[in-house]
């Protein structure tokens, strides 16, 4: 039996194994799929384990998608250019990252006819998955990208990566089309923006990565001025949705039953 892997911390909120699992046995495939919650000091062992055969691949979220890179002997593309890596293979003997969240994005967008080109997206966050968003932002052609992050030397250190970006301070609000919120903050009942998002009209889109729970205070929000709203779940199902066929070489099927299994 093949052994599949979230790796994260936290971890109990992931519903990968759900989906995953879902999909293996729609599939008839002798596998299994697992969560596990790890500490950078386990990066190692765990990627060694891949190379060996006892893990045959492992889907990587929050805090370790820039950390698990150097213990890869290979880089794919798109995985290379956003310095970010969520899916893990091996091919030919080599442990490669790859990253399935820019895809992912992209065909969550494409998925509700939502057009980024010529359109100012606002990005709260400068985490793991941000450089992947931005990817396929640009890939998309949007306008200008805006980023805001608590700390801001992790935004400065994303405009080292993508040049065009704005960097403005956390808490300040510029005019935007878009705004996502790529931040840990909703993750929490009790969570809140600090972001004075009174002046925002309406004919946005408010977008949040999360998508346990489904409404966060931040979509709660744009939702109560009239703007549309979408969470992480679509992209989350895309993202699995690419490494899964990459894992499996089986394009497993995105419908109904599948978005209602996440509910």
């Amino acid at each position: 039996m093949k052994k599949y892997l979230v790796i994260g911390n936290p971890i109990e909120h992931s519903l990968s194994p759900k989906l995953h699992n879902y999909w293996i046995k729609k599939n008839n495939i002798d596998a299994a799929y697992e969560k596990k919650k790890i500490n950078e000091d386990d990066i190692k062992d765990i990627i060694t384990e891949v190379k060996n055969g006892k893990i045959d691949g492992i889907n990587v979220t929050i805090p370790f998608k820039k950390s698990v890179i150097p213990f890869l002997d290979k880089l794919t593309p798109v995985a290379d250019e956003a310095q970010s890596v969520n899916t893990i293979y091996k091919e030919n003997n080599e442990v490669i990252g790859h990253n399935t969240d820019s895809k992912g994005f992209e065909l969550a967008l494409r998925r509700i006819n939502y057009d980024v080109k010529n359109k100012k997206i606002f990005i709260l966050g400068a985490g793991g998955v941000v450089s992947s968003i931005i990817l396929a932002l640009k890939k998309m052609e949007a306008f200008k990208i805006i980023l805001s992050n608590r700390t801001k030397q992790k935004a400065e250190d994303l405009k080292k990566i993508y040049s065009d970006l704005e960097i403005i301070d956390w808490g300040q609000i510029t005019d935007f089309d878009m705004i996502i919120n790529a931040t840990s903050l909703g993750l929490k009942n009790n969570d809140q923006i600090q972001l004075d998002l009174s002046k925002v009209g309406k004919g946005k889109l408010f977008y949040d990565v999360i998508y346990n729970p489904t409404k966060t205070n931040f979509l709660l929000q744009g939702e109560k001025k009239g703007n549309q709203t979408e969470n992480g779940k679509m992209m989350f199902i895309y993202q699995a949705h690419q490494a899964f066929t990459i894992w499996h070489k089986i394009l497993p099927e995105v419908d109904d039953e599948t978005i209602k299994l996440l509910d």
